[in-house]
């Protein structure tokens, strides 16, 4: 079956175990009009967000920079990632409209801005988690109030966000992790379900994944990006080799279905809800492109000369730009040093 008619029938079987009535990641062509490639997202307007149910307990919120997952259930709400700054008030407005619980939890996969640009303005929302020693400010007439939700984090993301000591803050202290790990995995049981974070070392040291497992929904934040190249930044440990590596972790965790097709569903840091095969296709993409650098970095190249040679040529209508943020040159040029070339 070819790759595009398994989209098609991908984007078909997910709108009806969604439900919804938007199809927000349609990849099909319309009838009568000729395939194109890489297949149109239709998602929402610039400055709208789009909520949609994903499986179990677990939605995903579209459109406030990177996707914010949202597990709701009697024991409150858990988002992970937030979104930029300037969103916040439009994601606080669309998580009432998936649960009006007190927001508990919030888990950061990266210390990316479109992952925790909007931490301080959400967690202030929040309610301290039962049981757990809580953050208290001063309230009218000098009463105190329970005033914060947690925020889990890989500890080497806490020292980058809270910067260094006289320096400036990348976010507000309120957005700060207060819940922070240092082992492999950090595990919960929220909402009847086992919530497992796990450390997955890749576009920085501090990367994270989450496993839903009840509902079998993994969030993978910027480790799985599928409008783009991965962002690597090296000089917060980030690495093509640990990235690979990563993928092939979060591999480990999502299981396919019949023909590879369904199962376990993730849901990327931009894009549409991916299943095992979409994340293969990825993690093969990555290991090609670092096998090529390598192999041009082994006879002698310069970088100058590896970003002539165009490693990325055959996905770069799909995943490349030449604008933004985060260009295929920028990734070219990441990869290579992270290999140890300079």
């Amino acid at each position: 079956m070819s790759s595009l008619r398994i989209a098609a029938v991908a984007g078909v079987l997910l709108a009806g175990l969604l439900g919804s009535s938007h199809v927000v990641f349609s990849q099909g062509p319309a009838a009568g009009r000729q395939a194109v490639w890489p297949p149109r997202i239709q998602g929402p307007a610039p400055g709208d967000l789009q909520v949609l149910p994903v499986r179990g307990n677990v939605h995903v919120i579209i459109g406030a920079g990177a996707n914010i997952t949202v597990q709701s259930g009697t024991d409150g709400i858990l988002l992970v990632d937030t979104g930029t700054a300037a969103m916040s008030g439009k994601v606080l407005e669309a998580m009432k409209t998936i649960s009006t619980r007190p927001l508990r939890y919030i888990v950061n996969t990266t210390e990316f801005e479109d992952h925790v640009g909007g931490n301080a303005a959400i967690a202030d929302t929040g309610e301290i988690i039962p049981f757990r020693e809580p953050n208290y400010t001063a309230g009218p007439q000098g009463a105190l109030d329970i005033t914060k939700a947690s925020v889990i984090a890989y500890y080497t993301m806490f020292h980058r966000l809270a910067g260094p000591t006289g320096g400036t803050p990348k976010i507000p202290e309120l957005g700060w992790p207060d819940n922070t790990f240092s082992i492999p995995q950090k595990r919960l049981y929220f909402n009847d379900e086992p919530v497992v974070v796990i450390h997955r070392p890749s576009n920085t040291d501090g990367n994270s994944i989450v496993l839903f497992r009840r509902s079998d929904v993994v969030s993978a934040g910027a480790l799985l990006d599928l409008t783009g190249y991965p962002r690597i930044d090296t000089a917060a440990g980030g690495s093509i080799e640990t990235l690979v590596d990563s993928l092939n972790g979060l591999i480990d965790v999502t299981v396919p279905a019949r023909n590879a097709e369904g199962g376990t569903l993730v849901i990327p840091a931009h894009g549409r809800i991916a299943d095992h095969a979409e994340v293969v296709y990825y993690r093969d993409m990555i290991t090609i492109i670092r096998d090529r650098v390598a192999a041009m970095a082994r006879k002698g190249m310069t970088l100058a000369q590896v970003k002539a040679a165009r490693p990325t040529r055959e996905y770069d209508k799909r995943y490349g730009s030449t604008t933004g943020t985060w260009t295929t040159e920028m990734f070219v040029d990441a990869v290579f040093r992270s290999l140890g070339k300079s």
